[in-house]
């Protein structure tokens, strides 16, 4: 046995014994695995590279930061729940469009903070109560907002496993924004309809009307909708016109949740700004104990152990190591799995279209937010829905799960022809 297969064994071993058995936060469990790991080969405790391994993602932690300030600006202004009514009053009479609005704001959250926590407790919190009145049971209310969550992680424009792979093989973030769309909005449809459309075709609209908050829209009117109106508008200048001055992600977001304080109900910037932070530093830590995992396990050559097994496997085998590792690994952590198997097993598919097989590598690893034991996305959004075994909730997400793992590698394997036809 290799002295990097026993470093590895190590690692992993003391992060299930911290994070299950101790039950530490996964963010110390990680730092901890690095500290062993880098013992075991040899290296002593490196100061040094425990602190460049945190800093690995600190562009990522910015923009998960500043997002979130943003979606609890939108949130305590009033914009989602306006934004929420307005879609059940105006569609309810169409329910499949109804539903797939309904899905788009679930996975809004997401799709700024780059987090399915994020979704699910915020825009999912705000849904559940209307897919519940709907007519939909709470398990199957559940998978939405689970599934909702995992899609709008992945969704454009901020989607941090994509970010973490490219990073890891010296690749800019670009030209993500309609791969990711085709993968994850189609999913996102699709599952929402299986899980509720015969339920809302018999709602009673009546009964939920009352609990709609239209208050908000007749006080506030269109301007209530601003600071998501300008943060689209600054992406899409951002695209369209690279002559302008790119002030980077974290910047917009800042800009748009400035913009928010002036355009609903009245906030306390400081105190939401520390709650939407405080919310997410579970998930910047996660970000800074993958930083230091990936660094020990690059100085200790693990890293090179798994990525010279996976460009040695056949490509048969190799889907099949796609399938189920990355989800698998993603238990533990989305980031991880991204950085510790998405970076080598996008390098054994260098030939094929990079932007595709990184798109579709980044939905396989946030298949991980519903893997037991962890399974974030399953666990909170048992929590939100009230469901008190969120076995339930997963049990009813099987099927889309399956979808989304065998849609993911068709993109794979026919990332070229994908790629093409998208022109990337």
């Amino acid at each position: 046995m290799s002295i990097e297969l026993i470093v590895f064994i190590a690692m992993v071993g003391t992060f299930m014994v911290g994070c299950f058995a101790a039950k530490l936060p996964v963010s110390v469990s990680m730092l901890l695995a690095s500290v062993v790991g880098a013992l075991v080969g040899g290296q002593g405790v490196p100061v040094r590279h425990l602190v460049e391994g945190t800093f690995s993602y600190i562009d990522t932690i910015l923009t998960i930061a500043t997002a979130m300030v943003f979606m609890k600006v939108v949130e305590k202004s009033g914009a989602l729940d306006a934004l929420s009514s307005l879609i059940i009053e105006k569609f309810h009479k169409v329910p499949a469009l109804l539903l797939i609005l309904i899905m788009l704001v679930i996975m809004f959250p997401g799709m700024i903070t780059g987090s399915s926590t994020a979704s699910v407790l915020s825009a999912g919190s705000i849904m559940a109560p209307i897919l519940l009145l709907m007519g939909i049971p709470r398990a199957k209310t559940g998978a939405i907002i689970a599934t909702g969550g995992l899609l709008g992680m992945i969704a454009p424009p901020t989607n941090i496993p994509a970010m973490i792979i490219c990073g890891g093989i010296d690749m800019p973030y670009a030209g993500f924004m309609l791969p990711l769309a085709v993968l994850t909005f189609p999913l996102a449809f699709l599952f929402i309809l299986m899980l509720g459309y015969k339920y809302v075709r018999k709602m009673d609209y009546a009964v939920i009307e009352k609990k709609l908050d239209k208050d908000l829209r007749k006080t506030y009117g269109i301007r209530i909708y601003l600071p998501i109106i300008v943060l689209l508008a600054l992406m899409v200048l951002d695209s369209v016109i690279p002559s302008l001055p790119n002030v980077g992600t974290p910047v917009m977001f800042l800009i748009a949740a400035f913009v928010g304080l002036f355009t609903g109900k009245k906030l306390n910037i400081l105190t939401t700004s520390k709650e939407g932070v405080k919310d997410v530093l579970p998930v910047m830590g996660i970000l800074m104990g993958v930083g230091m995992f990936i660094q020990i396990m690059t100085l200790t050559g693990v890293r090179g152990l798994i990525v010279n097994t996976s460009l040695s496997l056949p490509n048969g085998w190799l889907f099949v190591a796609m399938a189920i590792a990355v989800p698998a690994f993603g238990a533990i952590s989305s980031f991880g799995s991204a950085s510790v198997l998405g970076v080598p097993f996008t390098l054994a598919m260098i030939s094929g279209n990079q932007v595709i097989i990184v798109a579709a590598l980044s939905l396989l690893a946030a298949v991980g937010d519903m893997v037991p034991p962890t399974a974030l996305a399953g666990i909170f959004a048992a929590q939100v829905v009230g469901e008190p075994k969120y076995t339930r909730v997963l049990k009813k997400a099987v099927i889309p799960i399956i979808i989304l793992i065998a849609y993911s590698l068709i993109f794979i394997i026919f990332s070229k022809p994908i790629g093409a036809f998208f022109n990337i």
